[in-house]
């Protein structure tokens, strides 16, 4: 059930170290984004969007505040363990799509430029 790739066991997301989460779950997300997308990407209809979202996530111009939002989506994105499990057949990735989406929405326009 668990990708042993997967580095989350090494993440604390405990609320007590806030100066590390963000930096922490940025780790997360650069140790373990590509492994999933190879993984899945094929079966999921929501890439280009994650890709759009690493992008706007690496930029250096990008507000620390606006990329914690990307980093928390992409984090459940990865993490193997969510709402709905993404080994269930056609819903598994359901609960990803709506978290992407709802981030979509929220940073609107502002993603345009990292489509490309």
């Amino acid at each position: 059930m668990f990708d042993d790739n997967l580095q989350w066991r090494e993440i604390n997301f405990g609320e007590n170290e806030t100066g590390k989460t963000d930096e922490e779950k940025a780790r997360y997300v650069e140790a373990n984004l590509w492994t999933k997308v190879e993984k899945y990407g094929k079966k999921i209809s929501f890439l280009n969007d994650i890709m759009a979202m690493y992008g706007y996530f690496k930029d250096s111009k990008v507000a620390w505040y606006r990329k914690s939002i990307v980093i928390a989506a992409l984090v459940y994105f990865i993490f193997p363990i969510d709402t709905i499990p993404d080994i269930a057949p056609l819903i598994g990735y359901l609960d990803d799509m709506a978290v992407i989406t709802a981030v979509l929405k929220y940073l609107g326009s502002e993603l345009k430029p990292y489509y490309e």
